[in-house]
């Protein structure tokens, strides 16, 4: 379920949205023709969010996209038949009753910051479906595209400086802005973290488009205003004053700024945190993350494909690749990677105010299929948290013995969203407006996760 986003899309939205004027399709134009990419700057206008006192500043959400399994990760049951428990055994933490897979012997160091959900459940175990509801809260409706928590962040608390407050690293996946419009999709960086030429796009001006030329267009666009305020209050243009979009300019400046553009230098990174995150793409990618939020971007996402493992789980969760003497597999790159980023963040001083999420769409069936692998298993799974105020060193509710429902204290992805906003200081309760001036709860339904706050 993909959003109207893109250029294309992008004009699309504009016409619709609530408040949006010609004024608005003007200023879309000149930022395309800029090279930006419009659905990390446009927005037609901003609500201020009732803040409920939360601890968490920003948020940093892992999406291992394709449902990674909960019986290979963080709920394995050795003591059910071989069919249902895997490849792999559990080993201990430094947390009682908390066990981990073997092959996250890194995140198993930093158990006591973490807070494993072990009874998430969704009826809803279609790829696109359960992004859905895992990244708003809202099963979704062909009625209405609801937003995902990244762009509702992005809505209510703007980032302040030059960089956009939502970033999705190296790519989005299915719920976007949804109804909120373009303005609050996240910027995309594109390509691949780990690789040396990394680059992010729309950092950089078209061909034939310099300073001289970009200032020329913002100048237009400043005439434009200044004419439109003219009107507006029947005064003549000269004596108008500026009202140049804020947006507008936070993308100019990020194009002009190199301090904007030094956010996403991976190189700046001491070769010796390079490595401790691990130099393939996603621990790259978490890196970078770490980089924007501590320069103020709220929201981040980190997308990890790959995770929808119908075949092959030694090969694919901890191999890699065939013949492999160190295991580069799935959980060997998320475990370099996670530990990694709640390591690091808490040496800065920086966890206790940044929420981390990792998280998929489902789980996996609690019985191995003939081909070695597990298939959509949405009735029960698991989501680990971090920081941003959460207690550490817990398990929240269980899965029956062999993983197939939950057993105790059953959490839906709306009470994890009701419950992340609250962490992030957003009012559930608090009132979007659709583009015909329908008013939409940020969370409607869900119910708080005590354990969490």
């Amino acid at each position: 379920m993909k959003s109207a986003t893109g250029r294309g899309g992008a004009k699309r939205w504009v016409r619709r949205c609530d408040g949006v004027t010609r004024r608005d399709t003007v200023r879309i134009g000149v930022l395309s023709g800029l090279g930006l990419g419009v659905s990390a700057f446009s927005r037609a206008g901003a609500v201020a969010a009732e803040g409920l006192g939360g601890k968490a500043k920003a948020c940093i959400l892992l999406w291992l996209d394709g449902g990674p399994s909960h019986l290979e990760m963080f709920d394995l049951k050795p003591e059910a038949p071989a069919e249902v428990r895997g490849p792999f055994r559990p080993i201990k933490t430094g947390v009682v009753g908390m066990e981990f897979c073997e092959l996250l012997g890194q995140t198993a160091k930093v158990a006591d910051k973490l807070a494993v959900i072990r009874s998430m459940t969704s009826p809803l175990g279609e790829h696109g479906l359960a992004n859905h509801y895992l990244m708003t809260g809202y099963k979704p409706s062909p009625a209405l595209q609801y937003p995902s928590i990244g762009s509702v962040v992005a809505k209510l608390r703007p980032a302040d400086g030059v960089l956009p407050p939502y970033v999705a690293i190296p790519e989005a996946r299915s719920a976007g802005a949804g109804f909120l419009g373009p303005g609050a999709e996240p910027f995309v960086t594109g390509g691949d973290p780990g690789r040396e030429d990394f680059k992010v796009r729309d950092l950089e001006f078209y061909p034939e488009v310099d300073v001289a030329r970009l200032e020329r267009r913002r100048e237009f666009l400043s005439r434009f205003d200044r004419m439109r305020s003219a009107v507006e209050s029947s005064q003549s243009p000269v004596s108008s004053q500026s009202s140049v979009d804020p947006l507008f300019d936070r993308a100019y400046r990020m194009l002009v700024s190199p301090q904007a553009k030094s956010a996403f230098e991976l190189k700046d990174e001491p070769d010796a945190i390079r490595e401790r995150y691990g130099t393939r793409g996603f621990g790259q990618s978490c890196l970078l993350a770490r980089r924007l939020i501590e320069r103020g971007v709220p929201f981040v996402t980190v997308t990890n494909p790959g995770w929808d493992t119908h075949e092959s789980l030694v090969l694919q969760m901890k191999l890699g690749y065939s013949g492999a003497k160190v295991g580069v597999g799935l959980i060997p790159t998320f475990d370099q990677a996670f530990s990694a980023l709640v390591s690091d963040l808490d040496q800065r001083g920086m966890l206790d105010e940044t929420l981390v999420i990792a998280m998929g769409e489902f789980g996996r069936t609690p019985k191995l299929n003939t081909r070695g692998g597990r298939d959509h298993w949405p009735r029960v799974f698991s989501v680990v948290l971090a920081g941003g105020g959460v207690p550490g060193g817990q398990v929240i509710g269980a899965s029956d013995r062999v993983g197939e429902s939950p057993r105790d204290d059953a959490v839906t992805p709306n009470d994890l969203a009701r419950t992340v906003y609250t962490l992030l200081g957003i009012d559930p309760d608090h009132e979007l407006v659709t583009p015909d001036g329908r008013p939409i709860s940020v969370n409607q339904g869900g119910r708080l996760i005590r354990q969490l706050t």
